[in-house]
């Protein structure tokens, strides 16, 4: 028994294969437990939010470094101390970002309102403002304030100028910055789409439910599940490149989505109708050797007849033996008696 469930594991990429593939051995993946389902799922998202990570810190490392190169050639002399930044600049300067958005910096700013104002035209905004920052993002509720002194307190900076920004971005401590938002950003991450990834394996099930009503394969749903959960790795792998793709290109997708889920469930319900399909054809091979079973039965029954029927005509003809036997005895008995001694006293 424990040599039969060795067998039935199977490595990471072998599972890869057999989901993208051999649709037709989706039952032997099924064939595990769920929890190793989830396993496999949590390793692929696990590679996914890895080049997602990448990407994100490649694409920043970009924005740094464009950032920097603004600030050293055209943005004005600046300095921070106690809390306050101060920016030599009499208007405000409004800085448009395909990543950030819109980056407005206004230390002269009195009135809060009119900030207000400009965050609520803008759909991803930043402002920068004497003694905090304002963040406006279109994947949270409402505006996030951070103080000066409480953020910047926290990392032990209490007082800097533009070239001491300078020298800061471009010096070697920025990778240990790197390294640390590469670990956040993963751990946010992967939570994020792992459950993400779960719930849209639920939703994809529902479909191979549906499909295995219609078929009448009757399999219990826990199968259904985690065959749904393997169907979803074409997609994954293709989410894979496309964030690949992306980060190097700008290239996207309309309903990038709607095609994640259509190759999954596609995939699933064919497995499923294959399954049916095979099933059918088991079938029809168990008639078959069932007719072969049924014709060699009669075949035995007939010559078991054919014996029993020689056996019983066989002590017919011994008693019609003896009995003839036994007649030429008595009829032989019968002549000796009548052929007997002559009687005495006949001579002279």
């Amino acid at each position: 028994m424990e040599e039969k469930e060795v067998n039935l594991k199977k490595g990471f990429f072998k599972k890869i294969k057999i989901s993208t593939v051999n649709i037709e051995k989706y039952p032997e993946l099924a064939a595990e437990k769920v929890s190793r389902a989830i396993n496999y799922l949590a390793k692929l998202v696990a590679i996914l939010v890895i080049v997602i990570c990448a990407g994100m810190i490649y694409k920043t490392t970009q924005v740094v470094n464009q950032v920097i190169d603004y600030i050293e050639k055209e943005f004005p002399d600046f300095s921070y101390q106690d809390g306050l930044l101060d920016v030599k600049s009499e208007t405000p300067i409004t800085i448009e970002n395909e990543v950030i958005g819109t980056l407005i910096i206004d230390t002269n700013a009195e009135e809060q309102e009119s900030i207000t104002n400009q965050m609520e035209e803008k759909e991803n905004c930043i402002i920068l403002l004497k003694n905090e920052v304002m963040i406006k993002n279109n994947s949270m509720l409402g505006t996030a304030t951070y103080k000066y002194d409480e953020m910047l307190g926290q990392m032990g900076l209490t007082s800097f100028n533009k070239q001491d920004v300078i020298n800061y971005a471009r010096g070697t401590q920025m990778i240990n910055i790197y390294i640390s938002l590469g670990i956040t950003l993963f751990i946010y991450a992967f939570v994020i789409y792992f459950i993400n990834t779960l719930a849209n394996s639920l939703f994809i099930s529902i479909f191979g439910h549906i499909a295995n009503l219609l078929t009448k394969v009757k399999m219990r749903y826990s199968v259904i599940f985690s065959m749904s959960i393997y169907a979803s790795t074409l997609s994954i792998l293709l989410n894979i490149i496309y964030v690949i793709i992306n980060t190097f290109t700008n290239f996207e997708i309309q309903y990038f989505d709607v095609m994640y889920m259509s190759v999954a469930v596609i995939y699933l319900i064919s497995a499923i109708f294959m399954i049916k399909v095979d099933l059918q054809k088991r079938q029809v091979e168990l008639m078959k050797i069932q007719e072969v079973q049924e014709q060699v039965r009669k075949e035995i029954e007939e010559k078991e007849t054919e014996e029993k029927k020689d056996e019983n005509e066989k002590p017919e003809e011994e008693p019609n033996e003896k009995k003839k036997k036994e007649e030429k005895e008595k009829k032989e008995k019968g002549d000796s008696e009548k052929s007997g001694p002559e009687p005495e006293g006949t001579s002279a």
